[in-house]
């Protein structure tokens, strides 16, 4: 049982960082951090699920639940912040998890993030591909259906523009972390730039009558779930979520909380950042706050362009500005979003190679994987092998209902890192931090609650699909990892020490 519980050093941790053969180049700053941030949250959500969630959750309140779920987010962010710039090692909430938690939790959540970021990335290379064709089909050009995907009609297809997308974005991040800040850093301006104009030429046509009322009065919901269809909390309680009113902001907040998804992957470039102590969490906390501001503007004017109930649930923002007579806008806002979905298909593969490189490094997966270009000092071998692996995924393969796999998957990893946040203080209280969390040992807890509640709205058949990757990753664990591991044999295992009653950092 001692194996299990393992933990490895935060000093180890970091002196693995300068092995030969196994050390990445560190040339990243606070600003490429922020911007790889801001590049990766800003997708699918701001383009779509804001009209999504007005139309059918929210009403002009959906701008409420961004703020409310921006809170939910900013709780995990000030726990990776302090653990990213106390351990700042490739890996994210997996290294963390070995350092406070043991390598059975470390190998569980490392586990979980390769499925998370290999699914997000595929779903996002997935809605790349169909905005792309969506305007190659404006100008009049049009790909054959067998390469546009699967098909109700055909049955079967490949999506050859997904596909291509990964492979090209998988030679960028071989080729080197600051070519792939700076290629991030074009395209975020031009997403960036787009959703500007989204707030600023869109406040010319706000109507003060589409916000009334501004809370539609609640409704109960339709109770369509049934079965492993509905959520857990349903099953397991009775209570069925909400639409519109007061409660109705809570429910779309459990939704629109995926709009953000991708700020803890900054974490993962802490072992390639120039001072991480100091630019890891101002780039965690930088992005989120960025990101939440402009999520909140372009809610509240594309509900005051169009009434709610006339949203567009696929692509809100550009049928807004068709709606007042101006296609071109329209047209603009389809081209950054097709171009913004780059970066975040990128960076979402950038944070699976991190971890699957660093669980290779500790032994737990081939230690082949976590050697490290000569040239390039990038860990080229699991990036080539993950991103073919990954560009099949968004061909091959119609995911939809496996994308809520993407949510519990980082929603549980924001609840593990808030504990270990809490075990960390206690049992290391030596350990320099160069950024510290406020209100240990109550922020961790309620971002714990936070994160759960929102696990529990989620689908019962997304807990079971969850629950099957896991047993097959314990399967992995005992079969390979756990014999495999370095601290079988490096004698660096630390068992975790008893809990002073008094020595915890307040």
């Amino acid at each position: 049982m001692d194996g299990l519980l393992r933990t490895k050093s935060v000093e180890q941790s970091i002196r693995d960082t300068e092995e030969p053969g196994h050390k990445l180049r560190k040339n990243l700053t606070a600003l490429d951090l922020t911007v790889f941030g801001i590049g990766v949250i800003i997708g699918t959500g701001i383009f779509v699920l804001t009209g999504q969630v007005a139309k059918e959750v929210a009403g002009p309140a959906v701008a409420l639940a961004f703020v409310a779920a921006g809170l939910v987010c900013a709780l995990a962010a000030l726990c990776y912040a302090e653990f990213a710039s106390t351990v700042p090692v490739a890996g994210s909430a997996y290294t963390f998890s070995y350092a406070s938690l043991g390598e059975l939790l470390a190998w569980i959540i490392g586990w979980d993030l390769i499925l998370e970021m290999a699914l997000a990335c595929s779903v996002v290379a997935v809605g790349w591909s169909g905005y792309v064709r969506s305007l190659l089909d404006n100008a009049g050009w049009h790909l054959p259906q067998a390469l546009s995907g699967t098909s109700a009609e055909h049955g079967f297809g490949f999506d050859l523009l997904a596909f291509l997308l990964v492979l090209v974005l998988t030679g960028v991040l071989v080729a080197g972390m600051k070519l792939s800040a700076r290629v991030t850093s074009v395209v975020v301006a031009i997403k960036v730039g787009v959703v500007l104009v989204v707030i600023i030429v869109g406040a010319f046509f706000i109507k003060a009558d589409n916000y009334k009322p501004f809370i539609p009065p609640a409704h109960e919901s339709s109770g369509e779930g049934s079965g492993l269809t509905a959520p857990l909390i349903q099953l397991l309680s009775g209570y069925t979520p909400s639409t519109f009113g007061i409660m109705g902001i809570f429910t779309a907040a459990a939704v629109v909380f995926f709009a953000f998804i991708g700020f803890d992957i900054v974490a993962t470039a802490a072992e390639e950042t120039k001072v991480p102590q100091r630019d890891v969490p101002r780039g965690i906390l930088g992005s989120l706050v960025i990101c939440t501001v402009l999520y909140v503007a372009v809610s509240i004017v594309v509900t005051g362009m169009q009434k709610y109930t006339e949203l567009s649930v696929e692509a809100p923002l550009a049928d807004a500005f068709k709606s007042q007579g101006h296609p071109f806008w329209a047209g603009l806002i389809g081209f950054g979003a097709a171009v913004g979905l780059t970066t975040v298909c990128m960076i979402l593969l950038l944070g699976q190679t991190r971890v699957f490189f660093a669980m290779s490094r500790d032994g737990l997966l081939p230690r082949t994987f976590s050697h490290v270009h000569p040239r390039f000092q990038t860990p080229a071998r699991s990036t080539v092998i993950l991103g073919v692996f990954v560009a099949f995924i968004a061909g091959f393969t119609s995911i939809s209902e496996l994308a809520e796999l993407v949510n519990i998957g980082t929603l549980f990893a924001f609840a593990v890192v808030a504990l270990g946040v809490l075990v960390l203080r206690r049992t290391r209280p030596d350990l320099p931090r160069g950024f510290r969390a406020p209100l240990v040992p109550w922020l961790p807890i309620v971002s714990v609650c936070a994160s759960l509640w929102l696990m529990l709205n989620l689908p019962a058949e997304t807990w079971l699909r969850f629950a099957i990757w896991m047993v097959l990753g314990m399967v992995i664990y005992f079969a390979y990892g756990r014999r495999n591991s370095r601290m079988n044999s490096a004698g660096d295992a630390e068992v975790p020490p008893e809990i002073p009653a008094a020595s915890a950092d307040r």
